[in-house]
């Protein structure tokens, strides 16, 4: 913006002057004074009589001064269950003040004290509630509209009489107020007399049909009070049809209205009616001065007074003159309204105009900005695509510099990878030869086969590598021959026969045709079905299932290899035939090559291949190859059946398990010879016996597949040491771990971490996690064998440290706190019961929770000494205490520290201490 002003000075100018004069017209439009707008909805209980309707007449004419205010009515045709949905309603639009003339009293007091307790003003008119929880309430005094009328009616009948009372509905308060001070009043006139009490409901209807009937009443009647004018209206003609014309009536309201009270009485239907303001005009008054934050008091009492044939004609004529000031005030209104619209549009005309003009000056500027802008702009493109011509032809060079290293990359990977096999082969034929040899002794042999097997592995995956590398360049080429597919998976499945024997798998070819024959070639499907079985019996348990089907339709040939190993997750499964993709089984990870090679060479035979699976189930993998061989070129085409090097059976070698009969040896009895005990927890066969047979020499080994085995083996037998891999089926290494060294049982044993994974990361945590020692595959034997001795040694020379002859102030290793936790508890145990002679080893084993061999085994290793030696010592350490510091017989030591007489604890105490507990007390006593 900066640049742009001192670049262009005068298009600067133009939209500063254009944007302030569209500042100028904005607030013109949207003039800032504008008042804040509010929302009051009114409640009424009904608008059948003409009071009610004048309420609302008087509260719309007070309207009219405030336009601010967004007017929401409700009525409820005198039910109170209405008028109880229809307030929350109201309180649901967010309305900002309720104004309310309840039914009754009870019922609407819960839904005004939510309002008002939710911070919602409340005004209560005409009517009140049950409680005082509203903001203000705007209606007369009903009790003393009710004494005025009793006094009223003392002074027309002299103080003597009989009266009929019709009342509204008994529930509201203005009923209950005006009965009260009627009564009130003629409590002072005993010779006056209500003969009669109806209930009118307020309606005219109501009280005409509770009066039906009563002719005897009405006759002796000399006066009716009705709490207000309909009802008196009724009352008067239900008199009539009575024959009881002469009876003289009082109502309660008054109203101006056309017909209303005012009319009665001038008419003399009505003897007289008592006047009761709307609240109209004072409600809204009221309201607006709330919501502007000024005072208003909790009541506003309504004045009243007697309207009879004296004062009426005045009371008309003041009704008559404000109708008549409010029809003014309403066409004055209507007057400035009209007045404003011309205004408004006459301004928004002008604005528009000027808006117009003011756009039209400033695209005249930026026209003439612009062209002068696009030439400069037009430069700066050249520069730019200059620049970026130069740019684009760096990264061609980067890229072409790029693939020129890639490519050295995969040169030097595949010409290694071809070096691999001279001496691969030099390796593997000697062996061949040695392993022939018939003198040779077990263990040699046991070490050459090991050596081999892993060479094949290696020379599988190295010729796996440079299948990749010639599909890579296309230098792999199909050479297609008619062949019978069935002859073809009989041998491939034949090769895997001994494997399947020494791991019980049941591996089989199902198909119902005698011959399938499909042009295909041989060398290249030998490997793909190759690697599906190879990576069937990786994935699938001992005793399991692995299938492989033939057949056939009519286009295509199938093939199915599926078994019911482990299977794969939905993740796995999407890349499986993805290059170098390894799964999540941490236990049963490969290169990552044999998958993607299998689809390679089918996608080359125009098929194709897929796979299925489900998590603990299994897997299958299809392959679909086309009838025929129109899909083949030429060049495709074999014209002579080459003789095959069957890639099966010369690599099945690799997946051999190791013929061990030392791996056939029961865990049984493993401390023979007081040699160590080892456990060896290794997902790998071949280094568990790699290792046992390193050392079985010095030590007793005991060996588990996975973590969850090595958990069990250590603690039924509480190992000397572990050793333990971190890539496990079931329990990983870290979680064996954890397991090992929070057990109260097994804290003390040492474990060495024997992994691949060598990051600082992974090793901190092994640390973490009390491992004794980490080592790195691959490692040197010399430094295992080192470590293993140099921490059995260690936890030797900690027990003989720390060893006493089991005195009062016995001390105990603590290189561990869980080793301390199990001691303090075994010794609080044995405290506890130090008098209990019946108190021994299955007593301990019940409340410590562990076998007879855990604790002996625990106490021994960490003691050194059995659990009777340490109570008989604890005992007797006891008793030289008592003998020495309580004034106690020796009986009574005797009892006190478990032993069953004295005779028995003299003969223990002197065989220990050479003398008798009476000498040994005198001794200390002098």
């Amino acid at each position: 913006m900066l640049a742009m002003k001192r670049r262009h000075p005068l298009l600067t100018r133009c939209l500063s002057i254009t944007c302030l004069l569209a500042a100028v017209i904005f607030i013109g439009c949207h003039p800032t004074d504008k008042q804040q707008q509010y929302t009051v909805g009114f409640s009424q209980c009904g608008d059948a009589d003409l009071w009610r309707k004048s309420m609302l007449s008087d509260m719309q004419r007070e309207l009219a001064f405030h336009p601010e205010v967004n007017f929401l009515y409700r009525q409820a045709d005198d039910n109170s269950e209405t008028q109880i949905k229809q307030v929350h309603e109201l309180l649901n639009k967010g309305i900002n003040l309720l104004i309310i003339s309840p039914n009754e009293a009870s019922p609407l007091t819960p839904v005004v004290e939510e309002a008002w307790q939710k911070g919602i003003p409340v005004i209560v008119v005409d009517r009140k509630i049950a409680s005082t929880h509203y903001t203000n309430y705007i209606g007369a005094d009903n009790y003393e509209i009710g004494r005025m009328a009793g006094q009223y009616t003392a002074h027309l009948l002299k103080g003597k009489g009989s009266i009929i009372e019709v009342t509204g509905l008994p529930a509201s308060s203005p009923a209950i107020e005006r009965k009260r001070g009627f009564r009130d009043a003629l409590a002072a006139f005993p010779a006056l007399e209500v003969i009669k009490e109806v209930r009118g409901d307020w309606v005219k209807q109501k009280a005409k049909k509770q009066l039906y009937g009563q002719e005897a009443a009405l006759q002796q009647a000399d006066l009716i009070f009705a709490h207000n004018d309909v009802m008196a209206m009724g009352a008067k003609e239900t008199a009539i049809t009575a024959g009881a014309g002469q009876v003289k009536v009082i109502g309660v309201d008054a109203l101006p209205t056309a017909g209303a009270g005012l009319d009665m009485v001038s008419e003399k239907k009505l003897t007289a009616s008592l006047l009761y303001p709307t609240g109209g005009s004072e409600a809204i008054r009221n309201a607006i001065a709330i919501l502007h934050k000024d005072p208003v008091p909790k009541e506003t009492l309504l004045q009243t007074l007697v309207v009879d044939s004296s004062n009426v004609r005045i009371m008309q004529l003041q009704a008559e003159k404000i109708g008549s000031q409010q029809r003014d005030i309403r066409q004055q209104q209507q007057m400035l309204a009209e007045q404003k619209r011309i205004y408004n549009s006459q301004r928004t005309l002008l604005y528009i105009l000027t808006i117009t003009l003011l756009i039209a000056i400033f695209f005249a500027g930026l026209l003439f900005y612009s062209r002068q802008l696009n030439r400069r702009i037009n430069h700066k493109l050249a520069l730019k695509n200059e620049e970026i011509s130069r740019q684009t032809q760096q990264l061609q060079e980067m890229s072409a510099a790029a693939e020129a290293a890639h490519e050295s990359r995969i040169n030097f990977f595949t010409k290694i990878s071809h070096e691999f096999r001279t001496p691969l082969t030099l390796i593997i034929a000697p062996i061949e030869e040695m392993l022939e040899q018939a003198r040779l002794q077990h263990h040699a042999k046991q070490q050459l086969t090991l050596v081999k097997k892993n060479a094949f592995r290696l020379l599988r995956l190295v010729n796996q590598l440079i299948d990749f590398r010639k599909l890579e360049f296309n230098k792999m080429q199909v050479k297609a021959s008619e062949l019978d597919m069935v002859v073809l998976a009989k041998e491939v499945v034949a090769t895997f026969q001994q494997m399947a024997r020494k791991r019980h798998i049941d591996c089989r070819m199902i198909t119902h045709e005698t011959s399938v024959m499909v042009w295909a070639d041989a060398g290249m499907l030998d490997k793909v079905l190759f690697n599906l079985l190879s990576n069937a019996f990786k994935f699938t348990a001992d005793h399991g299932s692995i299938l492989v089907r033939v057949g056939r339709n009519a286009t295509h040939v199938t093939l199915v290899v599926e078994d019911n190993g482990v299977g794969m997750s939905d993740e796995t499964l999407a890349h499986a035939f993805d290059l170098f993709y390894q799964g999540s089984i941490d236990t049963h990870k490969g290169s990552g090559l044999g998958l993607a090679l299998c689809k390679e060479l089918i996608h080359l035979h125009r098929g194709t291949i897929d796979a299925k699976s489900t998590v603990n189930k299994g897997t299958a993998f299809e392959i679909q190859l086309l009838q025929g061989k129109e899909h083949f070129s030429e060049e495709e085409l074999s014209a002579i059946d080459e003789p095959l090097e069957r890639f099966s059976n010369y690599y099945t070698a690799d997946l051999m398990p190791m013929d061990d009969e030392a791996e056939k040896e029961a865990n049984t009895d493993h401390r023979r010879n007081s040699k160590p005990l080892l456990v060896i927890v290794d997902d790998n066969q071949e280094l568990r016996g790699f290792l046992k047979r390193r050392l079985q020499t010095t030590y007793d080994i005991l060996e588990a597949e996975d973590g969850q085995q090595g958990i069990q083996l250590v603690f039924d037998y509480l190992p000397d040491l572990v050793i333990c891999d971190l890539m496990m089926p079931v329990k990983d290494g870290h979680a064996f771990l954890k397991l090992v060294k929070t057990d109260v049982r097994t804290a003390h044993i040492p474990v060495v971490l024997l992994t691949a994974k060598a990051s600082k990361e992974q090793q901190v945590e092994g640390f973490r996690n009390q491992a004794d020692a980490y080592i790195v595959k691959p490692f040197d034997m010399d430094v295992l064998d080192s470590t293993v001795s140099s921490l059995l040694a260690n936890r030797r020379q900690l027990k003989q440290h720390v060893e006493t002859p089991i005195p009062a102030d016995l001390r105990v290793p603590a290189s561990r706190k869980n080793d301390l936790r199990f001691l303090s508890e075994f010794k609080a145990l044995v405290m506890q019961n130090i008098a209990n002679e019946q108190f021994g080893v299955e007593e301990i084993c019940r409340q410590m929770g562990v076998s007879k061999v855990q604790l002996y085994r625990k106490v021994k290793s960490l003691l050194h000494c059995n659990i009777n030696e340490y109570i008989l010592q604890v005992r007797l350490q006891r008793a030289k205490y008592l003998l020495q510091h309580e004034d106690v017989s020796v009986a009574e030591v005797a009892y006190q520290t478990g032993f069953a007489s004295p005779a028995y604890f003299s003969t223990v105490f002197k065989n220990h201490e050479g003398i008798t507990p009476s000498v040994f007390k005198g001794k200390t006593g002098q």
